[in-house]
């Protein structure tokens, strides 16, 4: 029986499925000790030091206890400490995003995607560079700068060359005044000398969904096709680390397995990926199973209800307090609402999860003949960038770390003193003024003149907001694309 060893590089020895079961018993046994429970919270409350703002997060087996704890009073002391540490190190921003679905032929099987390659009712398609063109410009007409491409495993039809050749062709379109800036990638486990390629490539996140981190769960939803070894899926992010890729994104779909299982699984992760390359995961993901062309959720007997999924995003946030926290348009507009305070950084906006699902169609209309799973939230971008001032946050299209190189462990090391705020907040606000120029129709630019006006007065250092000024005046004029 394999032992658990945090920085083993073997799947069954860092994601121990014994102390797994150990750490739910724990909490378990825990999860009424009130004294226990405040302890750990207030253990893990953003500190003031010389060098910034630090928080030490929580271990899976404490945040375990406080997901495990039912008390409505101590859930909402959790809830507040969440915002707290949300506020402290991404205050007010979100930033923007969406994905792009490059090709939908997969030679898996797994039983909770349409995409698999036992589905004969839904059309197979695979975008051409024209058509990733045309995708591109769509999307830059809407105001994007960051997409996440998606493909399913298939290396006849979708192989790294594909992925590689879309990247660049991603990169070269310059339509108007929009520009992608950074491109995520999120496609299958592959090898260390294609995560390297990747790299070159200039990708930001290679993000990969773990989908559960039970063993025999994942390979009964996985019954036949690569992404049926357990193994070589799981170890994927340290192959990638070794290919360069500094910064990597995690997740588990919601629902497939008991979400306490995954919630302590995916914490292991994230402290195996800090302990082996010194830089714990760039992005969480905590996508919900949705009905698609050919699944029915309800199938799934482990659905989670709306507090639930809540809770899980709010100590999630307090265990790994640096990492930006990621949810789709899978989950509706209310449900969004809740959780933006709890620890959510970036969401996406306007999104089709169908190939070829935005050029020729009107912010209106929809293809649902090749979509991945059904979206809930089908707001317009500029709706959502709307209803997110409304809401007091700053919708941001800041790809600038990225570009400047502060990536990996050099953005982690200024994101856990509060230093990378000095970079964020006029980044946001730039971007933002971008896109209000570009894009927005008239109410939403009305109140996000208002917004930038309010928020570069909260600019603490007196040289860093009288240049924001300048570059926002500079915007104003035409000029674009500048950064801290």
């Amino acid at each position: 029986m394999a032992e658990y060893n945090v920085k083993s590089l073997k799947a069954d020895e860092f994601i121990n499925h014994e102390e797994i079961l150990e750490t739910l018993r724990y909490a378990d046994e825990h999860k009424n000790d009130r004294v226990l429970i405040e302890q750990i919270i207030e253990s893990a409350r953003p500190r003031k030091t010389a060098r910034g703002v630090e928080c030490p997060g929580l271990s899976h087996r404490d945040a375990s206890v406080l997901l495990a704890c039912d008390d409505p009073e101590l859930t909402e002391k959790m809830f507040t400490l969440a915002r707290e540490i949300k506020e402290a190190f991404y205050g007010d921003r979100i930033v923007m995003f969406a994905p792009l679905y490059l090709s939908n032929y997969c030679v898996n099987k797994c039983v909770y995607c349409p995409y698999h390659m036992q589905n004969k009712s839904i059309p197979r398609k695979k975008l051409t560079q024209d058509e990733v063109r045309d995708e591109v410009i769509a999307l830059q007409d809407m105001g994007h700068k960051r997409l996440a491409i998606e493909a399913g495993e298939d290396p006849v039809n979708n192989p790294i060359e594909y992925i590689l050749e879309c990247i660049k062709t991603i990169y070269s379109i310059k339509h108007k005044n929009g520009a992608i800036r950074r491109v995520n990638v999120n496609i299958a486990a592959t090898t260390v000398e294609n995560y390297q390629k990747l790299h070159d490539a200039g990708i930001g996140t290679y993000i990969l969904f773990q989908e559960t981190y039970h063993k025999e769960s994942y390979e009964k939803l996985h019954p036949a096709g690569p992404k049926h070894n357990y193994a070589y899926h799981t170890e994927a992010m340290d192959r990638a680390m070794e290919g360069g890729i500094d910064d990597v994104g995690l997740g588990v779909l919601f629902g497939l397995e008991l979400y306490r299982y995954e919630f302590a699984g995916l914490l292991m992760h994230a402290e195996h990926l800090e302990a082996v390359h010194g830089v714990g995961p760039h992005t969480i993901s905590v996508p919900r199973i949705k009905r698609a062309d050919d699944i029915d959720p309800t199938v799934f007997d482990n659905g989670i209800d709306d507090e639930t999924f809540a809770k899980i995003i709010a100590c999630i946030r307090i265990a790994v307090p640096y990492t930006g926290m990621i949810i789709s348009t899978r989950e509706s507009e209310a449900c969004r609402n809740k959780v933006l305070g709890l620890g959510i950084s970036q969401i996406s906006g306007g999104s089709r999860t169908s190939v070829g699902g935005y050029a020729g169609y009107s912010a209106e209309e929809r293809p649902h003949d090749t979509e991945q799973f059904d979206v809930s939230d089908q707001r317009s971008l500029d709706e959502v960038v709307h209803w997110l001032m409304d809401l007091g946050y700053i919708p941001s299209f800041c790809t600038a770390c990225y570009r400047e190189g502060r990536t990996g462990d050099r953005f982690m090391s200024l994101c856990k003193t509060g230093q990378i705020q000095n970079c964020c907040h006029p980044n946001a606000l730039m971007t933002l003024k971008e896109y209000l120029e570009d894009y927005a129709s008239p109410e939403t630019k009305a109140i996000g003149e208002k917004l930038i006006t309010e928020q570069l007065k909260l600019i603490p250092n007196e040289k860093a907001r009288a240049k924001a000024t300048e570059y926002i005046e500079n915007i104003h004029l035409g000029k674009r694309d500048f950064r801290f």
